[in-house]
């Protein structure tokens, strides 16, 4: 895997793409949990906001996201599975107009080719009903999955109106971190970042720190989330955090202006700052080659 992305690392810089190679990896490799894994990749996409209607930032709102489906059904080697980190729908008020988006947003991610397909709400689904229409099309809202040799972990931070994890789920996840060895290779995704980014636009999950301790006790945690609508990239304590862009609008960097508006669409340059993420996994040295790729 490693060869496969420096090499299309090269093939980008050459051809002008744009794409950003990062590598994001811990330093402990001890043990035949860590080192027994197989190299794979997956596709992070994120905060598609279907049903979302905005000129000034995004003319081309109902095909952004077929344009991204049509990317990555384009990729000469098609990812193990695709994660969608949340905010699938724009907020709605009706819970019939809800469902509406997201029964949509199932029908075209449909076309993919890939069909082990993954969702997480954002609290644009969820957090007007606490998750029930979400769970009605896309089952639940924080679970666990296995895949050569690393465990994933999908912490649910939206369902809350508060912007909690809660109590309950945090001994969820404290009983299944317990099950695992020390040195095991944890993937979480989630929406909201667990770290207090910039609370003053909701950059910020208000228990995130009870989930950090946690995860904190093991050697191999990486954290991948949505919600900012850009990249950012942070590290606390031995653990990477990693934002994805949006398939729908950029919005500029924590507290660079006075309120969170999303930057405006540049007819010069369509769809500037969207994009979609290519994780390549590769098990010794535990590390994440993370690929970024435009939406169009």
């Amino acid at each position: 895997m490693q060869k496969h992305m420096f090499s299309r690392r090269e093939f980008m810089k050459l051809a002008g793409l744009g794409g950003v190679v990062l590598v994001s990896g811990c330093a402990s490799t001890a043990g035949t949990h860590a080192a027994g894994g197989q190299d794979f990749y997956f596709v992070q996409l994120s905060d598609t906001h279907w049903g979302f209607e905005g000129p000034a930032v995004n003319p081309e709102a109902r095909n952004t996201l077929r344009k991204a489906v049509v990317a990555v059904n384009s990729m000469s080697r098609q990812p193990d599975f695709i994660m969608f980190t949340g905010d699938l729908t724009h907020t709605t008020d009706d819970p019939a107009e809800r469902r509406r988006r997201l029964g949509e947003f199932r029908t075209i991610v449909a076309e993919l080719k890939v069909k082990d397909v993954r969702f997480m709400p954002g609290e644009h689904d969820a957090s007007l009903d606490n998750g029930k229409a979400f769970k009605e099309f896309f089952g639940d809202t924080h679970y666990t999955f296995d895949h050569k040799g690393v465990h994933f972990i999908v912490i649910d931070n939206v369902s809350d109106p508060t912007a909690a994890i809660g109590e309950k789920q945090l001994q969820w996840l404290a009983a299944d971190l317990d099950k695992q060895p020390r040195n095991a290779r944890i993937v979480v995704f989630t929406h909201r970042p667990l770290f207090d980014l910039y609370p003053q636009w909701d950059w910020a999950t208000r228990d995130g720190a009870q989930a950090i301790a946690l995860l904190q006790k093991r050697d191999n945690v990486t954290v991948f989330y949505g919600h900012i609508h850009q990249e950012n990239h942070f590290t606390t304590g031995n653990i990477a955090h990693h934002s994805a862009k949006s398939l729908i609008f950029a919005l500029p960097p924590p507290g660079s202006q006075p309120k969170r508006l999303p930057v405006a669409w540049d007819p010069s340059a369509p769809y500037r700052g969207l994009g979609y993420r290519e994780v390549g996994a590769e098990p010794a040295p535990v590390n994440y080659a993370l690929t970024e790729w435009p939406v169009a």
